[in-house]
């Protein structure tokens, strides 16, 4: 299960280890459950850290059937949920002026969640959450999850 859940009282940071990505899967997933409708998470982490991984776990909460992929070469996948929609975002090949991609379109939205690997993005109304996702060793992740 969800290993290390560490929170600190003075702001609304959560760290945690995970040893598999079963443990990712589960900690994205109690994270979602604070989700709401037009809510942003940033991804940040090296290649292969689990970002998608995580985002699979927010779309298992959120009650999406279909398969999560990463968007790296269609930059964004909508995805239907039970409880909410999930835009999935990967702005890793993303230069420049985004606006003519009508991103932020998306993040108007507040039938759904915004989760961006490799943000570009300059500004963002509502909630922000970041969530940066660390190797610690083989098959370790350390994931910091800030409001």
């Amino acid at each position: 299960m969800i290993a290390n859940g560490i929170k600190n009282k003075y702001n609304q940071n959560m760290k945690y280890v995970t040893k598999s990505a079963e443990e990712t899967l589960s900690v994205a997933e109690a994270f979602a459950e604070k989700l709401k409708g037009g809510d942003v998470v940033l991804l940040s982490g090296e290649l292969g850290a689990g970002k998608t991984t995580f985002t699979k776990g927010v779309a298992r909460f959120l009650g999406v059937k279909d398969v999560v992929t990463s968007p790296t070469f269609t930059i964004v996948k909508e995805y239907e949920g039970e409880k909410l929609n999930l835009f999935h975002m990967d702005l890793y090949r993303v230069s420049g002026d985004t606006i003519d991609l009508g991103l932020e379109d998306y993040l108007e939205r507040k039938d759904g969640v915004t989760v961006i690997e490799w943000n570009c993005l300059p500004a963002f109304s509502g909630r922000v959450f970041e969530v940066a996702i660390s190797y610690a060793g083989e098959g370790v992740r350390l994931i910091d999850i800030k409001e």
